[in-house]
């Protein structure tokens, strides 16, 4: 556990790390505010049918390689290397928020875009709790 902190620690120094923190809180915020006020929960595979610009279809791709990455890095006990996979999401968070509008009138669009954001809350927690993260 002390590997894995002082791994996240160093990681969070970074510029990769405080982006993709950043990016993280946006995404969950935007979360956070649309299942309030929809009344559900936006959690289950979003529809790779449904991606409709290359930043969703690159965001998706990172985040499944990120995922695979880190849980092999996890089992490992390779802290480091855990980072370095998650640090690989921040281009496309980053893209994923210039280009792509999350609340629009299409519903089954807007829906599947929030599950995205929901992808890369689960992402991150394969590394670390980034909610219980200040800054």
């Amino acid at each position: 556990m002390v590997r894995r902190m002082e791994a996240l620690g160093k990681f969070l120094d970074t510029d990769d790390g405080k982006n993709l923190l950043a990016g993280y809180k946006r995404a969950t915020n935007i979360l956070r505010i649309e299942e309030k006020k929809d009344n559900t929960s936006y959690t289950g595979a979003p529809d790779s049918k449904l991606y409709s610009q290359a930043e969703e279809k690159a965001l998706a791709q990172a985040i499944d390689a990120a995922k695979a990455e880190a849980q092999k890095a996890v089992a490992k006990e390779d802290f480091a290397a855990t980072m370095s996979a998650i640090a690989k999401l921040r281009p496309h968070v980053d893209a994923f928020f210039d280009k792509v509008a999350v609340n629009i009138d299409d519903k089954p669009l807007r829906a599947n875009r929030l599950r995205l954001l929901n992808e890369i809350r689960e992402a991150t927690r394969s590394v670390a709790d980034f909610s219980k993260i200040e800054g």
